[in-house]
């Protein structure tokens, strides 16, 4: 399979590993993606701090919270410029608060049903800001809790949903950043489905510095390295952000229970269109 320039690119920004290494991993594949990360994972080139499948889109996350229950949403746009305009700010904050009215099924149900405010159909809604923006709108996806709930977002980028058995605003404030910042997938350890566990035990399995050590002291080593990752994705065993000498769990023990979150990142898992700005100048030029 040829390996192209752009192939390359994508693995690049998907893992953080250098240039050569990502057409390696790429070529031993046979240009298989997936395959190609957990080799380069293996192989210890893949930058911990790198997401798979995070590029960035525009447009913002919002949320609503009243007395009885908590929304969050991602409306999407082409531009930063869009997002920061204040009618389109206006309609993700619209968005938000009837999603947490109505608790619609899903996002073409909520899309079919009437705006709160103005009694259209929120499709007609986005289609009106469409034509006013003059910008594609989106609206991508929500959440909603019941409940004692609470939010965080960070500069219209990161957004944070909880929902817990009792109501304290400034403990509940302070977990939310803490997800904005550390991005747990799990609240605790029970969460984490074994099909996880065992993807990321055959992953460090195949790491190269322990392929000539005894398969006992192997199996020992890989089940420590497993143990502490599954230990950066759960919420309750995190260091608090705030003060990394206690875990989440320490923080809230006795205080409140965290039933459940979710955390948004904008963009997340959107393919953008690929710009060469070189091609585009040359062919003005020759026009």
């Amino acid at each position: 399979m040829n390996i192209t320039a752009q192939m390359v690119k994508e693995l690049r920004d998907k893992t953080g590993a250098g240039m050569m290494d990502a057409k390696k991993a790429l070529v031993e594949t046979d240009g298989d993606m997936e395959k190609a990360i957990e080799v380069l994972r293996q192989k210890g080139m893949a930058s911990a701090d790198k997401k798979m499948g995070r590029i960035a889109a525009e447009g913002l996350i919002a949320s609503a919270v009243t007395d009885t229950c908590g929304a969050m949403v991602e409306v999407n746009c082409e531009t930063d410029f869009v997002a920061k305009n204040e009618e389109f700010k206006e309609l993700a904050k619209c968005l938000a608060e009837g999603v947490a009215e109505k608790n619609p099924a899903d996002v073409d149900a909520f899309l079919n049903s009437n705006c709160p405010k103005c009694g259209k159909a929120i499709s007609e809604v986005i289609k009106e800001k469409i034509a006013s923006i003059g910008e594609k709108i989106t609206f991508r996806r929500f959440v909603r809790y019941e409940g004692n709930t609470a939010t965080y977002i960070h500069n219209g980028k990161i957004g944070v949903l909880i929902q817990t058995d009792k109501k304290d605003a400034e403990l509940m404030n302070d977990i939310c950043l803490h997800i904005a910042s550390s991005a747990p997938e799990f609240i605790s350890r029970s969460e984490i489905p074994q099909s996880v566990i065992d993807h990321e035990t055959e992953i460090e399995m195949g790491k190269e510095d322990l392929q000539k050590k005894p398969e006992a002291i192997r199996a020992k080593i890989v089940e420590g390295r497993v143990n502490k990752l599954m230990s950066h994705r759960c919420l309750l065993e995190q260091p608090f952000i705030k003060n990394p000498d206690i875990t989440v769990g320490q923080l809230i023990e006795g205080k409140l229970t965290i039933k459940a979150f979710t955390r948004y990142m904008l963009g997340e898992g959107i393919e953008k269109k690929q710009e060469n700005f070189a091609e585009e100048v040359m062919s003005q030029v020759k026009g």
